[in-house]
């Protein structure tokens, strides 16, 4: 039985902090901001909302735009890493939210968790909810995965340059109009690790930036392996002498936790696929230099890091890499599409991925480009740490959907904070009531309880 995505959608909050404006006030080079990491304008989010309004706002929006009524609903999954309670899960609040718009009981027969594994949870959200389609226990009913997350990082810190805001919910059935997801293809890599973790009581992460940043590509790209192997023999792919999987997908989704690691992902899958292919002779002769090696190659993460010698060469190598023509080829026909959004929102954590793709939909589309059979192929990564790669085929009614993508317009409306403004939301110096907008038609926060028999009941309204 065919499953996937059948639409899409986001929520953005409606307020920004320019990253020139940032960078000003951090004694930073916009530079290493806009270009340096990809990042143009990062979501903030307003005091009356949190990561289950954003992600009810997303839900409502899909719900209306495809005149679904809560009966249609079989499952209603929230992926996230900015729960706020340890036991109530953040789609219960969800499902509460809708019920102010559909009835009070309209969804108490959906079933659904909250589910938590960094970055890559929202992936396996996906992938559970595609397999109960699969089974036949949908009957007929959709599913809803939403991914939402506050992207927050202490004040001062190297992370606070990569924060952002947002839901992305994705509609899944058995006769998806988007993407079909491949099956018996999906792989997945896992590991202890503490790379980066939000230990229970803080509200922002304890980051290993570089250590993280490296995990996260080896993780995917032994996902990577598992996903050719199990890809070949299902007979999903066959490789011609010469080829990598790579040939294959016409598109890859990385995690963005900035716009160019997507960049920095796809240049280190790419070295390791084409490393033992006749086109790398060619590619080292056009660069120049020798890849390096690391003193010891099978050594842990840590000793690779700490080798500084070969981490100076290898950060030239990947350089020169990168401005050449075969790489650009694939980094401008397969990723940079997806990054366009990423630049304009920031990091979404677990909505990171889905935003990338739901970027590349649409600027693919404005290029032209018949999008119908196109092969998607993901590679997802939550700290911790776990990767998921997978792919799937865009569907022959997916220009029904895409047609009416316009990421510009949805965020018009945003209004630029002031350096003092943001400063005073980041340290929640502000009540739900005290909030910058005023938004209509939309669920917002408006109470958080301090008693002790109720401490940390939340209320929302719909606010009309």
């Amino acid at each position: 039985m065919a499953a996937g995505i059948d639409d899409i959608a986001i929520y953005i909050p409606r307020l920004y902090i320019d990253a020139a404006d940032f960078a000003k006030a951090r004694g930073l080079d916009p530079e290493k901001l806009q270009k340096g990491l990809g990042v143009s304008q990062m979501a903030i989010v307003d005091t009356n909302q949190d990561p289950a309004c954003l992600a009810a706002n997303a839900c409502l929006q899909i719900m209306q735009k495809n005149k679904l009524s809560p009966e249609d609903i079989g499952r209603l999954y929230v992926s996230t890493e900015s729960s706020f309670d340890e036991s109530k899960a953040m789609n219960s609040y969800v499902i509460g939210m809708l019920e102010q718009v559909y009835g009070q009981g309209a969804f108490e027969h959906c079933g659904g968790v909250e589910t938590k594994f960094a970055c890559v949870s929202g992936s396996y959200a996906l992938y559970d909810n595609t397999n109960w389609i699969r089974a036949g226990e949908a009957e007929g009913k959709h599913a809803l995965v939403v991914v939402s997350d506050i992207a927050k990082y202490d004040m001062g810190s190297s992370g606070e340059m990569t924060q952002g805001a947002g839901a992305v919910v994705m509609l899944l059935n058995d006769e998806p109009r988007l993407l079909s997801f491949d099956p018996k293809v999906t792989a997945t890599s896992i590991k202890d690790e503490y790379d980066f973790y939000r230990p229970f009581g803080k509200e922002t992460p304890i980051v290993h930036g570089q250590y993280s940043n490296l995990l996260y590509m080896i993780q995917v790209r032994k996902a990577l392996e598992t996903y050719k192997k199990k890809a070949i023999s299902s007979g999903l792919m066959k490789l011609e002498p010469g080829e990598t999987i790579l040939d294959h997908m016409d598109y890859l989704n990385m995690h963005l936790p900035y716009s160019n690691m997507g960049k920095k992902a796809l240049a280190y899958l790419v070295r390791h696929e084409w490393r033992q292919l006749p086109r790398w002779k060619k590619i080292i002769q056009e660069i120049g230099i020798q890849e390096p090696i690391p003193k010891d190659p099978r050594g842990t993460i840590e000793s690779v890091l700490g080798d500084e010698e070969f981490m100076a060469k290898d950060h030239e190598f990947t350089k020169a890499f990168t401005k050449t023509r075969e790489f650009q080829e694939i980094y401008e026909a397969k990723l940079a599409s997806s990054l366009v959004a990423s630049k304009m929102i920031g990091n979404l954590y677990t909505a990171s991925l889905y935003l990338g793709f739901r970027s590349c939909l649409e600027f693919e589309y404005q290029k032209g480009i018949d999008l119908n059979g196109k092969r998607f192929g993901f590679g997802s990564y939550g700290s911790g740490s776990s990767a998921m790669v997978f792919s799937g085929t865009i569907q022959p009614q997916y220009e029904e959907i895409v047609k009416n993508m316009n990421l510009e317009a949805e965020l018009a409306p945003r209004r630029r904070l002031t350096l003092d403004e943001y400063e005073t939301l980041h340290e929640n110096k502000l009540s739900p009531e005290e909030s910058i907008l005023r938004t209509k038609r939309e669920f917002i926060l408006v109470d958080v309880n301090t008693t002790t028999e109720s401490r940390g009941e939340r209320r929302y309204i719909f606010n009309e």
